[in-house]
């Protein structure tokens, strides 16, 4: 068995492994879930170290036939592009666990759907057979209604089953673009990717827009995108605080993922589209913007600022050249570990005072300056601040655009001032003034949650410091698709 299977498999067998477990033992549960988890981001760790960053092609490839009628492959690999992800996904499991010590009731479920959640979305970025990333894209939904359903907020229930129709919606869009290209593969064609990419050549240019424009929509409901976007605030705010870590951190990313990979597969289509792409990513970061300043609720803030920043990812992808593609790999990777700290944050300190009303709280930094230096370093991040890995995110993105548009890029600018306003706002207000009376006996960060902060903060400073490590990951596989996108649409 490869590496890759090992690394697939491991919360399934931590599910197994939870099933037998009784549900009385608490402490055993908890205990399964965080070791699993912890094995797969050490593996994913292992990865990244022995990843040959000067290779763009497929790495530690496997593959074999699932259905020889239908040609599907159980085909796993990763490259500069799926592998960030891959690593973020089992990094943010891991510390939406450490997160989850205030889950009392029905903890096996809960535990269980996290892990199978977990299965899942590492089953989207190892596949290389669209069939099976259709399989693991769908598999995802089932653990995420149930944790929102289940353990979220007073209004769960319609949190939980907008996020299903939308998303299930959008998936019908997916397999009608997958099933298009699929008539232009040859006999015993399969579903590939590297066979589809193929197949995707050979099709009228009329109809590749029509099939991208499916894919726009499919990926573009879990990114989201302006105006397909609905599900997004309510699931945030409802979703228990770690569920929308993995939401914000990394669900969100398979859309991007996926839509980049449509757009490598389809570049012509995208040339043609791309006048729409631009304006969806532009008005959804002013958008999306504006919104999350209006906000008195943390959560939805932070909520409605990942439409923002999902939407400079969107203007990378547009930009259809190396910068801009390279930038999108970067502020996927910027969004995961932001948007996961302040969800965890804003969840640690709702904990604390069962509010969310940022008119609530002033002065915390003298009653939690711990949590007071996390989440001004995490804002600081989110407004792009030089020194955080937010920074180099948005430069590639005003690079990458400028090449393409040149003053057009006013807009992004536009979004990240409004960025920091909203940022500088929220520290103000936590931060600053009286100490009110209710606030005073407020427990700083304990030791877990110490931990799970800290690892992502550190993150955070750590590749905006250092960004190269990042970047090296990614440039072979994304100049190798740069080339391809360059010599399609020439």
């Amino acid at each position: 068995m490869g590496i890759l299977s090992i690394l697939l498999w491991m919360p399934a067998i931590g599910i197994l492994f939870l099933a037998l477990t009784p549900k009385q033992n608490i402490n055993q549960i908890r205990f399964i879930a965080n070791l699993f988890a912890t094995i797969a981001f050490l593996i994913s760790c292992w990865l990244v170290v022995i990843y040959n960053i000067h290779d763009s092609g497929l790495q530690f490839e496997q593959q074999f036939v699932l259905n020889p009628k239908l040609g599907s492959h159980f085909a796993l690999g990763v490259d500069g592009l799926s592998l960030p992800m891959v690593a973020l996904a089992c990094l943010l499991t891991s510390i939406a666990l450490l997160a989850s010590f205030n889950i009392s009731n029905g903890t096996k479920g809960y535990h269980i759907c996290i892990l199978l959640l977990e299965f899942g979305m590492l089953g989207v970025f190892l596949s290389q057979d669209w069939t099976l990333f259709y399989i693991f894209w769908e598999v995802t939904l089932a653990p995420l209604f149930l944790l929102i359903g289940r353990w979220g907020g007073v209004r769960r229930h319609v949190a939980s089953l907008n996020f299903v129709l939308y998303t299930m919606g959008g998936s019908i869009f997916m397999l009608i673009s997958l099933l298009a290209i699929s008539q232009y593969m040859p006999p015993h064609g399969g579903t590939l990717m590297s066979s589809m990419s193929v197949a995707a050549q050979s099709m009228p240019k009329n109809e590749q827009v029509w099939v991208l424009i499916g894919f726009l929509i499919g990926f573009g409901v879990k990114m989201p995108i302006f105006p397909i976007h609905g599900w997004l605030p309510l699931a945030h705010v409802e979703a228990p605080s770690p569920v929308s870590i993995l939401l914000s951190g990394i669900l969100l990313k398979m859309g991007a993922y996926g839509l980049i990979r449509a757009v490598v597969m389809l570049p012509e289509a995208a040339q043609v589209l791309q006048p729409v792409l631009v304006f969806l990513a532009l008005f959804g970061m002013v958008y999306g913007g504006l919104l999350a300043w209006r906000q008195i609720d943390l959560k939805a803030m932070v909520a409605y600022s990942s439409v923002s920043h999902m939407g400079v990812v969107l203007l990378d992808i547009a930009t259809l050249n190396l910068t801009g593609f390279i930038g999108a790999v970067l502020q996927m990777t910027a969004h995961g570990l932001i948007a996961g700290a302040m969800f965890l944050l804003v969840g640690l300190l709702y904990e604390r005072t069962h509010t969310r009303n940022i008119l609530d709280y002033s002065s915390l930094v003298e009653v939690m300056p711990r949590f007071a230096l996390f989440m001004t370093i995490t804002l600081f991040a989110a407004m792009g601040l030089p020194g955080t890995v937010g920074f180099f995110a948005e430069l590639h993105a005003f690079l990458g655009g400028f090449q393409q548009w040149g003053f057009l890029m006013i807009f992004l600018g536009l979004s990240i001032v409004i960025s920091s306003a909203y940022a500088m706002r929220t520290i103000g207000m936590l931060f600053t003034g009286p100490v009110k009376p209710q606030m005073r006996e407020i427990e700083d960060l304990r030791t877990p949650e110490l931990l799970a902060a800290g690892i992502l903060v550190a993150s955070i400073v750590f590749f905006g410091l250092w960004p190269s490590l990042l970047i090296d990951l990614s440039t072979a596989t994304i100049t190798q698709m740069s080339d391809i996108i360059s010599q399609r649409i020439q």
